[in-house]
């Protein structure tokens, strides 16, 4: 069970909205997810459309005339898609037990019962580096900062970064953390500077899905709904879809990298697989101004990641892929926006409305 905290002290960055909207993406992809809503304001219950008496107030409280479990105030949203709501009372849970030892691992005790239940478990931090978001940190294992191109958007975040070193160091307990481009307007140039300071400032952590501005991430919200019930054929669900999928990647990419040593029948396994494949493709595309392009389809199940990208030279990407007789679909990813390929004309329907490129090798 992952649990993944989003968190960012400066309000307006698409915590709550990247919040919602993850955890749906995941739900999409045939995850099990818990959303938690620990943000006092609650704007991630009412983004939902759920406003609720009993919340996670009601579970770490001590003093509350109604005590209840973590279980009794899950809500379903979806199939795969719960929700532990908040209220205004959980403000006050930092006064009540500021006294209290072993207070900032209320929650991951909490949620040590989960375990088993879900996939994932996404924390809606408050916008604040108090009693609250310490727990979350704690809890989790992975952080998500999303980040504005704004001029304001990367104060603060070298404070949260500090913290998520001081729990590491103080409560022994290690948190990877990624930052998210956020609010992306591609029509702006002072966006792309932008980008290219957060590249620079943040390159060993970024995510390579960039959110771009939306006006259906804000209807959906309006509507308490993910973007993805309001509209799947959006930007907004495009790019979520994406980095969920991103996400996904890392999980298989860290499930690997602590693997064994592989047996002698699995090597041979594997030699008589690599066998198969039988042609070496090679993918090309002419972006002269773009700053990184990746290519991703069926042949690696849509999955983004540094073996994927390809490579510039006098503004074209090329990557050669060894593929498996037969038909594929794919797309490339190009500063994060997803698009078929121009010099093919071979494309298929997808379940977004749009087209995936088709690339066809005989027998």
């Amino acid at each position: 069970m992952r649990i993944i905290a989003v968190a960012n002290q400066k309000g307006g960055c698409g915590k709550t909205t990247t919040s919602i909207n993850l955890t749906a993406a995941l739900a999409a992809n045939g995850k099990r997810v818990l959303l938690l809503d620990l943000d006092p304001q609650s704007h991630a219950s009412l983004g939902l459309d759920i406003d609720s008496q009993n919340s996670i107030y009601n579970v770490i409280s001590k003093i509350t005339p109604r005590k209840l479990s973590i279980d009794q105030i899950i809500q379903s949203i979806d199939k795969k898609f719960d929700l532990v709501p908040s209220n205004v009372l959980v403000g006050t849970l930092e006064q009540e037990l500021a006294d209290e030892i072993g207070r900032e691992v209320k929650l991951s005790t909490i949620l040590d019962s989960l375990k088993g239940r879900y996939d994932y478990i996404i924390i809606d931090c408050p916008p604040n580096l108090g009693f609250l978001t310490i727990n979350a940190l704690r809890a989790c294992s992975e952080v998500i900062i999303p980040v504005e191109t704004s001029r304001f958007s990367l104060q603060g975040v070298d404070r949260l970064l500090e913290i998520i070193k001081l729990v590491k160091d103080r409560l022994d307990h290690h948190i990877t953390s990624r930052v998210l481009v956020t609010m992306f307007d591609s029509r702006l140039r002072h966006s792309f500077a932008m980008l290219d300071k957060i590249k620079a400032q943040f390159s060993d952590n970024l995510i390579g899905t960039i959110v771009h501005l939306n006006v259906k991430l804000k209807e959906s919200a309006v509507m308490g709904k993910s973007v993805m019930d309001y509209d799947k054929y959006c930007r907004g669900s495009k790019d979520y879809y994406s980095l969920a999928k991103e996400l996904i990647c890392y999980e298989k990419v860290s499930a690997e990298s602590v693997f064994k040593p592989i047996s002698s029948k699995m090597k041979k396994e594997v030699k008589d697989r690599v066998k198969d494949f039988k042609d070496t493709i090679a993918f090309s595309l002419k972006a002269p101004e773009a700053k990184s392009v990746y290519i991703a389809g069926d042949f690696n199940n849509w999955y983004v990641d540094e073996s994927c990208r390809m490579q510039k030279r006098d503004g074209i990407w090329t990557a050669s892929l060894k593929l498996n007789p037969g038909k594929h679909q794919y797309r490339f990813i190009v500063d994060g926006r997803w698009q078929e390929d121009p010099g093919n004309p071979k494309r298929e329907e997808n379940s977004f409305g749009d087209a995936n490129s088709v690339v066809e090798i005989a027998q």
